[in-house]
């Protein structure tokens, strides 16, 4: 009867986002060609006194899924303000901002929240990791809001953080790891409920050169393998080479779109990326037969000599 039960409320909690979701969906008809990110002639002003200052005026792009799109500007540009306004974090004044075809400007709060939980993922520059709770705690929290049970996302952590090179740092806490670390912490955490959007906000800014490089390569990885869409905010026109499309942006207006890989290339890289990580586990799978079975051989002929000695 518990079971039934605890089934029931899940059921209903489905029924009640989807009926939510589907009042904010722009239908349309036919296909929508790859989009899952949208704007249209999207503004954000801010009022200072009797002054009025346009962080965003009056952008529209396009994002297709899988694409690893860069945002890139200098300080002060807008860039980050744009990216707020994609992940529903601040309100845009004025134009539509469409995730997966949904208007997200007339959300709730409640419901906004509901729709990052399913569907959107977050790499911070500041890492933003709870210093009380170690690497497989703070992966977890994803899924505990999304009520995976314990066993399942205790599973789910732990096979993303050694996807992220940090198995032996499972049980360590924040401060007992460096900044490169805490950051793929941090990316474990933005992928482990695989979302189908990851938005970052420049997230190798508190990183040495060498582990930018590491970092902005394991992002790429992880997007490719899992066929996610990544919108990024960089400064750096280094960094932004690995998108496949570059959004130069530049006092709040956008100078110039650049399409540096099209679809079929994306879609090929993934492929690739997928194999490379099917024959890694692979390989994974292998060492750690072979290292079972010869720590077996080992416990057989402990067993032999002290079998030996007793007679």
């Amino acid at each position: 009867c518990h079971c039934y039960n605890a089934l029931a409320r899940s059921y209903q909690r489905y029924r009640m986002f989807d009926a939510f979701i589907n009042k904010y969906r722009i239908r349309k008809s036919g296909k929508i060609m790859g989009k899952i990110i949208e704007l249209k002639n999207v503004k954000k002003v801010y009022h200072m006194g009797n002054e009025r200052i346009k962080a965003v005026n009056g952008v529209s792009f396009e994002i297709n899924k899988g694409e690893f799109c860069c945002l890139l500007g200098t300080s002060g540009s807008g860039k980050s303000t744009l990216l707020n306004l994609m992940a529903g974090i601040e309100k845009a004044s004025s134009g539509e901002i469409l995730l997966k075809g949904y208007d997200i400007r007339h959300m709730s709060e409640k419901n906004l929240a509901d729709f990052r939980q399913h569907y959107l993922g977050f790499v911070f520059q500041a890492y933003n990791l709870i210093g009380s709770m170690n690497a497989v705690e703070n992966v977890e929290l994803p899924l505990v809001f999304k009520r995976v049970d314990a066993k399942t996302r205790r599973r789910l952590a732990e096979q993303m953080l050694k996807q992220v090179g940090l198995g032996s740092r499972l049980t360590h806490k924040p401060k007992e790891m460096s900044g490169g670390q805490q950051q793929r912490v941090g990316i474990a955490r933005a992928f482990v409920a695989k979302p189908e959007i990851v938005f970052a906000d420049e997230p190798t800014g508190n990183l040495d050169t060498k582990t930018t490089m590491e970092v902005m390569e394991l992002i790429h990885a992880m997007a490719r393998r899992n066929r996610q869409t990544i919108v990024m905010v960089t400064h750096d026109p280094r960094l932004a080479s690995y998108g496949d499309k570059i959004i130069h942006i530049l006092d709040g207006n956008i100078q110039n779109v650049e399409v540096i890989k099209t679809a079929e290339q994306i879609e090929e890289e993934s492929r690739i990326e997928i194999e490379k990580f099917k024959e890694l586990q692979k390989e994974q799978k292998k060492a750690r037969e072979e290292k079972l079975a010869k720590l077996m051989g080992k416990k057989t002929e402990e067993i032999k000599d002290e079998a030996n000695k007793d007679n």
